[in-house]
């Protein structure tokens, strides 16, 4: 059954412009057809009138993992497939009710998950997907303890990473992801807080390995993003072509030089280090972990900073774990300390659409859009803030339907 819809008496937001127009949007197909000042429905066609509230476009999130339904990655590794499943299903159901219609996953889910999601077997974002993300033998996916000798490296498994060495392993690991239908590929180019073997300084994967990822996603028209805190990491990963970067909580002048002259994206994820910091270890992550979370909590704010009035292309991200995901909106309030609330907020429209590849089809509600949207009765233009509390979303709308509604 197509979906249609008179979304009436908006103020719909051009996040690219940074301005709202009053108008009424008329969906059919699940895409927007017309924004008009006065649009008369036709009979059988469903109203939403939002009253006057603020239409943004739905939100987008592009650093996620559905399937962590705790914060010990090893233990989702573990768990058996079917469990992890479940976990996921409600993820992205929360995910979709806090107002992110779609969401890129940068470690874990499949096309199983997404193709559920398309059938409409459950409910959530749209999903890009990036399969498992490759690592070295102990880098920062490798989420095996000192004890475990074994890699299982079968695709059922559960994990959100596989590992993988050597230019040429590297190259038939990012085809096979490819083969499976992922949207980009990932690398851990240096250590990271959940893994328990590396340090957050440490550089990973050879110039090789990182060349030989990136020639393979390239030919295939995708792209490659890396999980890097220290500039020497992020830099290397740029000069070797990489499209994104996750995270670049430590990096330089130097990383900001080449972001800009690569035309690469940039994805903080600063939430996860304060709800880490603050309650990690009831979800599960070990204390090694928690350990290592302030080497990079202190710098994440100054390098968004940095980066922002650079001109960075930047992306939302949030990269929280288990219980940890419900302050998935927190990320709005954080950046507002050092970005004007359009910077903010197109940083979850058009710019994050621009990274998966969908620019003037997500992030934005011009005609030919998907008719993804949220309703809010306070302006986020005046308070990014605003958007921190899910339940200020009035109303989320995706594909031309009503998926969540406020009384």
């Amino acid at each position: 059954m197509t979906a249609t819809l008179l979304v009436r008496d908006a103020h719909v937001l051009d996040p690219e412009q940074g301005e709202y127009r009053r108008a009424d949007l008329r969906c059919e197909n699940g895409r927007v057809v017309e924004v008009d000042d006065r649009i008369r429905p036709a009979s059988d066609i469903p109203v939403l009138d939002v009253h006057g509230g603020h239409v943004l476009p739905g939100l987008i999130d592009c650093h996620v993992h559905v399937l962590a339904f705790s914060g010990n990655l090893t233990v989702v590794a573990d768990a058996p497939p079917t469990y992890v499943t479940a976990g996921a299903v409600r993820n992205m159901g929360a995910m979709l009710d806090r107002g992110f219609t779609t969401v890129r996953d940068t470690g874990g889910a499949d096309f199983g998950l997404a193709r559920a999601r398309e059938e409409g077997l459950i409910r959530g974002p749209r999903l890009f997907y990036g399969g498992k993300a490759l690592s070295q033998t102990g880098g920062h996916g490798d989420k095996r303890t000192v004890e475990q000798n074994h890699v299982d490296g079968h695709p059922c498994c559960s994990g959100t990473g596989r590992v993988v060495d050597g230019a040429d392993e590297v190259r038939k690991a990012v085809r096979e992801e490819l083969r499976r239908g992922a949207h980009h590929l990932k690398l851990h180019a240096s250590g990271g807080v959940s893994s328990l073997g590396d340090r957050i300084g440490s550089t990973q994967y050879s110039m090789d390995e990182l060349r030989a990822a990136v020639d393979e996603a390239e030919a295939a028209g995708r792209y490659v993003t890396v999980h890097a805190y220290p500039p020497y990491a992020i830099n290397r990963a740029l000069e070797a072509g990489v499209h994104c970067v996750e995270h670049g909580n430590l990096l330089d002048d130097r990383t900001v030089e080449l972001l800009l002259e690569r035309d690469a994206f940039l994805v903080p994820t600063l939430v996860t280090y304060f709800a880490l910091r603050e309650e990690g270890r009831d979800h599960g992550l070990p204390q090694a972990s928690w350990e290592k979370v302030g080497e990079v909590l202190d710098n994440g704010l100054g390098a968004l900073e940095t980066a922002s009035r650079a001109g960075v292309r930047l992306a939302y991200g949030s990269d929280l774990l288990g219980g940890m995901q419900r302050r998935q909106n927190e990320e709005f309030r954080i950046r507002a300390q050092v970005q004007r609330p359009l910077d903010v907020i197109r940083a979850a429209t058009t710019n994050a659409a621009a990274l998966v590849g969908m620019r003037g089809e997500l992030g934005t509600l011009a005609p030919g859009a998907h008719a993804d949207l949220v309703v809010l009765d306070e302006d986020p233009l005046a308070d990014v803030t605003v958007l921190a509390d899910p339940g200020n979303i009035r109303t989320v709308v995706q594909g031309a339907r009503v998926v969540r509604s406020e009384p």
